[in-house]
């Protein structure tokens, strides 16, 4: 692991100049040699529990997605490989004769920050047991009643500080919300990074994103942004969920964003399981891009296969946990649904305590007490998978009803 971390070091180090550099000979010197420390990695876990661990990449997604296989995940993401290339085309091809506004503008920094505490506020955060900061890149952090969760702003754009500061809200509800009783247990803890990413996706997409909710949130950003450029909320709402491929993962809508994290995930487990070699990565990068989302990188690494941190240091196995969070959040937002058919109503007068009962009552309060399809089967009566998410974009993309 020492040796690990030093090669981690490098690598993260070089990749900060590289990427900017489109130098991916100078990355993959010291990449070379993160991918043998990770396998070695991997091979040794996998030694370790070989009833736990099918293959070696199992014993990696073990550290961020435990109790979720690479079989589970990899048979989930299989169901949205075959589902979303024809569903974003039709996506695409209704947006396409749409006229939507434009959300452009001078938008003052402190008037936005403002504006994301009333978002936070809405949607239950404690300012009494927290705070909202500014970053290069949002984050949630902290520990029980001291939750600290960052956002970053552009003043030509506010939809994205209102998107990643619901995103972090969720993350820090989680949290917060765990059982006191047991934080100083191992049992108290989050679940995992597919169940931590479900709430923080349950506050972004299925609850700020949500066309009801939107009606709550036009008249704040008028107030807060009155020079903001949409005449009501179902023009906000059109102009927040428009779908158009990209090759930047951070920046993909909700239709995409599975794409990009599918890509990784094909490419990582067979680097970890030993069917690909790290100089393979830009061709297989290259092949997938074109594959899913119709779109070529031609030689531009910085907005390819070196865009993100994750794998100078060896995070092998974290990006599952991006669309299994989307899938579990989807999952129990239908089972939420069922349960309060009201919902809509609530929403648009922007509120959300119901919300965070029901997410209190049937995750927060388990901690890690059981394991993650434990978990949402109690929750929603069935393991993981992807029909909620796909009847979920439908709905919302194809229907303009959620």
């Amino acid at each position: 692991m020492h040796a690990k971390v030093l090669a981690g070091s490098r690598c993260e180090h070089g990749w900060r100049v590289q990427r900017g550099e489109n130098d991916w000979k100078g990355f993959l010197e010291n990449f070379t040699q993160v991918v043998e420390l990770s396998r070695e990695e991997a091979q040794c876990r996998q030694s370790a529990s070989p009833e736990e661990f099918a293959t070696p990449y199992d014993a990696l997604l073990d550290l961020h997605c435990a109790g979720d296989t690479q079989a589970l995940i990899g048979g989930v993401l299989d169901e949205l490989r075959e589902a979303l290339p024809p569903l974003l085309q039709a996506v695409m091809d209704k947006q396409a004769s749409e006229e939507v506004v434009d959300l452009s503008g001078h938008y003052p920094i402190d008037m936005q920050h403002k504006l994301s505490e009333e978002l936070m506020r809405k949607l239950g955060f404690d300012f009494n047991a927290g705070r909202l900061d500014v970053s290069l890149h949002p984050f949630s952090t902290g520990g029980r009643g001291d939750q600290r969760i960052t956002t970053r702003y552009r003043e030509t754009d506010f939809a994205d500080a209102l998107q990643a500061t619901a995103h972090e809200t969720g993350h820090a509800s989680y949290e917060a919300g765990l059982p006191q009783a047991l934080q100083s247990f191992p049992l108290g803890r989050a679940r995992n990074m597919c169940i931590h990413e479900s709430q923080s996706l349950m506050f972004e997409k299925q609850i700020f994103l949500s066309r009801s909710f939107t009606e709550a949130m036009a008249g704040l950003i008028k107030r807060f942004l009155p020079s903001a450029s949409f005449p009501d909320a179902d023009a906000l709402w059109a102009a927040q969920t428009r779908v158009k491929p990209s090759f930047i993962r951070v920046e993909a809508d909700e239709v995409t964003y599975p794409l990009h994290v599918m890509l990784r995930y094909d490419i990582e487990s067979a680097l970890i399981n030993g069917q690909m070699g790290a100089a393979d990565i830009p061709a297989a990068w290259e092949s997938s891009m074109q594959q899913y989302l119709g779109l070529s990188v031609d030689g531009n690494h910085a907005i390819g296969c070196l865009q993100d941190i994750h794998w100078t240091d060896g995070a092998f196995g974290y990006f599952p946990s991006y669309t299994m969070g989307a899938v579990n959040a989807a999952q129990l937002m239908a089972s939420f649904k069922q349960q309060y058919p009201d919902w809509q109503a609530e929403f648009s007068r922007g509120d959300t305590a119901f919300v965070r009962e029901w997410l209190s009552e049937n995750i927060w309060q388990y901690g890690c007490q059981f394991e993650s399809q434990d978990l949402m089967r109690s929750a929603t009566g069935e393991g993981s998978n992807a029909t909620a998410l796909l009847a979920h974009l439908r709905s919302r993309y194809l229907e303009e009803s959620d």
